[in-house]
């Protein structure tokens, strides 16, 4: 492959693994995934400004509320509900007393109580969130921060925290090096300042503190990292976001 078109494989990669935009011709490997790292940010801000422009667009002619909605909407299909499918998966995990037991349930793809639950609770509260963005000023550059920091997160502990299946698709990020991570981490750290100041940097502390505990609780849980315990941090880290927009944007 030629030298420029090389150079467009990561982001290529990057944006192929966390949506549906086919991006993919065929000769991403995992470890363009793994060296895509830096852009998650910047394709989690792109999905961002997507479901911020579908409610700015519906705000006009429908309810806060309705508005909402069409940012879920938006981001949905943009991702395939790939993270909001982890989310499911991971709460229904929580049946499941042991380790083993529950890294079962996990895989299963039929959603039980728990992961119902957990959507509905998710749904919820980004539509609550959007809502009360969408009628103040600059109010939705949150969905902006909030995309990539949740990604950022995704990507730190998807190469900082141990696999805890030896063939799972958390495996992927493994690889890509602590040097990626601090970029990944810190250009999200910039695009939420950029978009939210200081609430935002604020915001992105609390996300870098969350994900952590989060991965040590994987680990004491799991033995580690699975797809679906990456999904489940995106999502818990951005509506964390939104709802620390809410409050104080």
């Amino acid at each position: 492959m030629p030298a420029p078109e090389r150079l467009l494989t990561a982001p290529r990669a990057a944006l192929s693994f966390l949506t549906l935009v086919p991006a993919d011709r065929g000769d991403i490997t995992p470890s363009d995934v793994g060296r895509g790292i830096v852009f998650f940010p910047l394709v989690g801000a792109g999905v961002g400004g997507a479901s911020a422009l579908a409610a700015w667009a519906a705000a006009h002619v429908l309810p806060p509320a309705v508005a909402g909605l069409a940012a879920v909407a938006a981001g949905a299909l943009l991702t395939g509900a790939l993270h909001l499918d982890g989310m499911a998966d991971t709460a229904d995990g929580y049946g499941g007393r042991t380790r083993q037991r529950a890294l079962e349930i996990m895989r299963d793809h039929s959603v039980g109580t728990y992961g119902v639950t957990a959507v509905a609770l998710d749904v919820g509260l980004r539509v609550a969130a959007v809502a009360a963005l969408v009628v103040r000023p600059h109010g939705l550059l949150w969905l902006v921060a909030a995309g990539a920091l949740s990604r950022s997160a995704a990507a730190a502990l998807g190469v900082l925290v141990p696999g805890a299946r030896p063939d799972g698709v958390g495996r992927v990020l493994e690889g890509a090096g602590q040097p990626r991570v601090a970029v990944a981490a810190a250009a999200a750290v910039a695009i939420a300042g950029l978009c939210a100041g200081w609430p935002g940097l604020a915001a992105a502390a609390g996300v870098a503190a969350a994900a952590a505990l989060w991965g040590w609780h994987c680990v004491r849980r799991l033995g580690g990292m699975t797809g679906d315990t990456l999904g489940a941090a995106s999502e818990g880290c951005e509506i964390a976001v939104l709802l620390v927009g809410a409050a104080l944007g």
